[in-house]
C-alpha cells in the first residue's frame, strides 16, 4: 500500500510549475481577445496611481499635497453630497421593517415602505424579485414616464437593471451580430462615455465615431452622422445609433430640433436608437431644457412614432439623487419586435434579478412625496439645494477655466462634468511621446503627481485628432471646487511655461 503523500508545495514554492508539461488553460494567449480590447478610462491607470498616492499619504510618505482629490468620476456622495432623506427613509424601512414603529419617521415614508414590502416575495427585501424587476416598481416607473412625457407608458416595456450601464449592455447584446462585412456597427458620439466603446469592444461589434461640434458647444450635427454612417457602411453593417443627452463628458443639452433631426435620420437610415438620458434632472444653462427622445418621437407622430425603435435609459446614480452604490436604473423599449422583447426578458432572467434595495430606492425616486404629504417640504428643499448648487458650480467651472490663457471650456449646460480643451506646447508633446503616453495623459499624470488632483485625459473619451482635453466632475463642494479649479489653472500655466 503506497504511503500517503505529504502536503504539496504551496503557491510560488519549488515544484509548483507545470506538472507533466501541463501549463495553465487560461493564458494571455488563450484568453478572450475581445476582453483585451476593452478600455475604461474613468477607472484607468490614472486612478490606479491616485489610489497609490492615497496609500502613500496614509503611510506618511511626503508629497507636495495633503490629499488626493478624485475629480475623475461622477460619484456625488463620495464628493460629500448628502443623501435625500425621503429616499433613504423608505429604503431603510424596507431593509429593517422594525423601524415602522419609529415615531420620528414620517407616515408617508412608512406607507411607501409597506406598499413596497407587500410587493416583495415573503414581504422581504432579501427575496429575489421577478427578473425584469418588481411589478409594482415597473408600474410606478411607467407612471413617472407618463407624467414626464404626456405619452402612455406600459410596465411591460420597462426592464429594471443594475444601473443604466447593465441595461445598455443588455440592449447592445440583442443588436450585435454578424461577422466580417456584416458585423454590427454602432454609432457613438465622440467624445463619449467609455462604457460604449468598452461594450462594443467586448461584444466584438464595430465602433463608428461621429464627432460632436466643440465650436458649437458640442452640438450634434446631422451631416456628421451621415459622414460616419457612409464610412461605416464600407466595412460593416451599421444598425445602432447611441445618443447621450445631457452629454457625458461634454455637458451639452441637445435642442428639441436636434432630437427631431436624429429621429428622422434613424427612420430614414433604419437605425435602432439608444438614448442615454441618465442626466435628465441635471440641466443648468439658461434656455436649455431636457426633451426625452420618447416624448419627441410621439409628438412627431406617424410614421416615426410607429416604427422607430428606441431604448431609453435612466438611473438613480445621477440627477439630484446621487445614489451610485445602490446600482439601480431602467430601460424602456419602444416599438421593439414582440419576439425580440421576449428574448430580452430571457436575457435578463439569466441574472435572476436586479438588486432589490436598488429597486426600492428607484421607486422612491419615481414616486416622490406629493404636495401636502408630511415629507414633501423637506424633499423639495433638499432636491432644489442639490440642483441649484450644481448649477452654480457649472458656472464657476466655466468662468475660472476661461480666465486661463490656453484653456477653453464650453458652458456646462447639463450633466456633472466639464471637458475643457487645453493647448499643449510641442516640447510637452515630445516628452509625452518619449514616455509612450498620449499628451493629455502625460499632462494629467503630472497634474496628479504635483497637486493630487485626479482628472481623466480626453484621450480616454475620444477627441478630434490634434486636440487635447480632460474631463473633471463639478461635484466637489463649492469651496473645494474653487480651490481645485484655481490650483489646476495655476498648474497648467506653470506646465506650459516649463515645456515652452
Amino acid at each position: 500500500m503506497a504511503a500517503a503523500a505529504g502536503p504539496g508545495p504551496g503557491p510560488g514554492e519549488a515544484g509548483s510549475g507545470p506538472v507533466g508539461g501541463r501549463g495553465p488553460v487560461l493564458t494571455p494567449g488563450t484568453m478572450n481577445p475581445a476582453v483585451r480590447r476593452v478600455e475604461y478610462a474613468v477607472r484607468g491607470p490614472i486612478v490606479t496611481r491616485a489610489l497609490q498616492l492615497e496609500q502613500d499619504l496614509r503611510q506618511g510618505v511626503p508629497k507636495p499635497f495633503t490629499e488626493v482629490i478624485k475629480a475623475n468620476i461622477g460619484d456625488a456622495q463620495a464628493m460629500g453630497q448628502r443623501p435625500i432623506t425621503f429616499l433613504r427613509q423608505v429604503t431603510a424601512l424596507c431593509l429593517y421593517p422594525e423601524l415602522l414603529t419609529d415615531p420620528s419617521i414620517p407616515a408617508d415614508a412608512k406607507d411607501r415602505a409597506r406598499r413596497l414590502l407587500a410587493a416583495c416575495g415573503g414581504q422581504s427585501a432579501g427575496a429575489y424579485s421577478a427578473s425584469p424587476g418588481i411589478e409594482l416598481v415597473r408600474q410606478d416607473v411607467a407612471r413617472f414616464i407618463q407624467r414626464r412625457d404626456g405619452v402612455p407608458a406600459s410596465p411591460q416595456n420597462i426592464f429594471l437593471a443594475t444601473g443604466a450601464s447593465d441595461a445598455i449592455v443588455s440592449i447592445l447584446k440583442l443588436l450585435v451580430s454578424g461577422s466580417g462585412g456584416s458585423r454590427t456597427g454602432v454609432l457613438i458620439p465622440i467624445p463619449q462615455y467609455p462604457l460604449y466603446s468598452a461594450a462594443v469592444a467586448e461584444l466584438s461589434a464595430v465602433q463608428l465615431n461621429y464627432y460632436l461640434a466643440e465650436e458649437r458647444c458640442w452640438a450634434l450635427d446631422p451631416a456628421e452622422l451621415r459622414r460616419a454612417l457612409a464610412e461605416g457602411r464600407r466595412h460593416c453593417c451599421p444598425r445602432v445609433l447611441c445618443i447621450i443627452n445631457p452629454g457625458n463628458p461634454t455637458g451639452q443639452v441637445q435642442s428639441r430640433q436636434c432630437i427631431e433631426d436624429v429621429i428622422k435620420f434613424a427612420f430614414e437610415e433604419k437605425l435602432f436608437l439608444m438614448a442615454d438620458e441618465v442626466y435628465q434632472d441635471n440641466i443648468y444653462a439658461e434656455g436649455s431644457a431636457f426633451h426625452s427622445f420618447k416624448k419627441v418621437l410621439f409628438e412627431m407622430g406617424p410614421p416615426y412614432s410607429e416604427v422607430v425603435e428606441l431604448a431609453s435609459f435612466h438611473s438613480i446614480s445621477k440627477g439630484f439623487m446621487g445614489e451610485c452604490g445602490f446600482r439601480s436604473g431602467y430601460v424602456e423599449v419602444v416599438n421593439m419586435d414582440p419576439e425580440v422583447q421576449q428574448q430580452l426578458a430571457k436575457l435578463v432572467s439569466v441574472r435572476l434579478c436586479p438588486p432589490v434595495p436598488g429597486q426600492i430606492l428607484l421607486d422612491a425616486v419615481v414616486n416622490p412625496p406629493q404636495p401636502g404629504d408630511p415629507s414633501y417640504e423637506l424633499f423639495i428643499t433638499e432636491k432644489q439645494a442639490v440642483l441649484s448648487a450644481l448649477a452654480h458650480k457649472a458656472r464657476l467651472t466655466q468662468e475660472i477655466f476661461n480666465q486661463t490663457p490656453g484653456i477653453h471650456c464650453n458652458p456646462v449646460q447639463g450633466a456633472m462634468y466639464s471637458f475643457p480643451r487645453i493647448e499643449l506646447p510641442p516640447r510637452a508633446l515630445a516628452a509625452a511621446e518619449a514616455q509612450g503616453q498620449a499628451p493629455d495623459m502625460f499632462f494629467c499624470m503630472k497634474l496628479l503627481e504635483e497637486t493630487g488632483i485626479c482628472v481623466v485625459p480626453g484621450s480616454g473619451f475620444g477627441q478630434r485628432e490634434g486636440t487635447f482635453h480632460f474631463r473633471m466632475t463639478i461635484l466637489p463642494p463649492t469651496e473645494k471646487l474653487q480651490v481645485l479649479l484655481e490650483k489646476l489653472s495655476s498648474f497648467y500655466t506653470k506646465f506650459v511655461k516649463e515645456y515652452s
